[in-house]
């Protein structure tokens, strides 16, 4: 079974799971933005011991080129666990997460993320790079 068939995907305005890539459309070449990433945008994803996104991972993949580049790796590690039991603990970890970059040319910005009990999921969004 090959690794693509693993990974869900859809619309987040429909579906709770998938990463939503925010980042302008069009960028200058070698001028910084903010790319933010997030689960949960329009339908709110559970944030419980029992039920959360574990992890979102940021990738750039050139037009012109074969590989990505891992931009960033975030792992959520508290949702509630307490030894008082189950979502009794004091502190949470929204799944959101957000990297200042600079390409130098044109690409596609792929998120994918984790949840605990649902697999995982995965988003694109094509990057236009002006001089």
């Amino acid at each position: 079974m090959k690794f693509e068939h693993l990974i869900q995907s859809g619309d987040f305005k429909g579906e709770k799971h998938v990463p939503v890539i925010e980042a302008p459309e069009k960028v200058k070449a070698g001028e910084k933005f903010t790319v933010h990433v997030s689960v949960g945008k329009e339908i709110a994803h559970p944030n419980t011991t029992e039920h959360h996104i574990r992890w979102i991972k940021l990738y750039y993949k050139p037009a012109d080129g074969k590989f990505p580049f891992e931009v960033f790796n975030v792992e959520f590690n508290v949702h509630g666990e307490s030894v008082a039991g189950p979502n009794q603990g004091p502190v949470y970890a929204e799944p959101v997460a957000s990297a200042v970059i600079r390409i130098d040319k044109p690409g596609i910005l792929v998120a994918a993320s984790y949840c605990n009990i649902h697999g995982l999921w995965e988003s694109f969004r094509e990057i236009a790079v002006e001089a």
